[in-house]
């Protein structure tokens, strides 16, 4: 069974809807950077205060050791595109759904406290979507909007998790 890969922006609700979703499914979730954190034994913040290279090195072993589940639903981070080797990585066991949050929305809601590449105020976020949007499209094997109420977006992220890995 293909696990699916949630890919987006930070505060695009990758961890809520794939939490739910899995969880609705009865399959197995792994937030990507908590796993980093487990297996650095490092938060998120210190491995980007060493360097954010430091941090793009862990997050491309977290691939690695990913990729080897099956059936498991999977929040990255919002920077997991930036390295096309992360995406190759899990490419041969998983399919990527992208979560397309607008930026205004993302910019609107979102706490940085946590999120380093954030830190730097709301106007970054426009930033990031910029150079990143053009990777996540190539990246999605299918694409949700996060762009209505949550029950209408979390129903349409569960239908596409169940379409993506096969499930009746």
């Amino acid at each position: 069974m293909r696990n699916v890969v949630l890919i987006g922006m930070p505060g695009s609700g990758k961890s809520t809807f794939g939490r739910a979703s899995a969880r609705a499914l009865g399959r197995p979730f792994v937030d990507a950077d908590d796993f980093i954190e487990e297996i650095t034994g490092r938060t998120i913040p210190d491995l980007f205060a060493e360097s954010e290279e430091t941090f793009r090195d862990a997050e491309t072993r977290a691939a690695a050791l990913l990729a080897r589940r099956e059936g498991t639903v999977i929040a990255s981070g919002g920077g997991f595109v930036v390295r096309k080797r992360n995406v190759a990585l899990l490419r041969p066991t998983g399919s990527f759904l992208f979560l397309d949050r607008a930026p205004e929305a993302i910019a609107a809601g979102v706490d940085p406290s946590g999120r380093p590449l954030l830190a730097a105020g709301t106007g970054r976020v426009y930033a990031l979507y910029r150079a990143r949007i053009a990777l996540y499209r190539a990246a999605a094997d299918r694409t949700v909007r996060n762009d209505a109420p949550e029950e209408t977006v979390l129903r349409a992220v569960t239908a596409a998790v169940r379409a993506l890995m096969e499930l009746p």
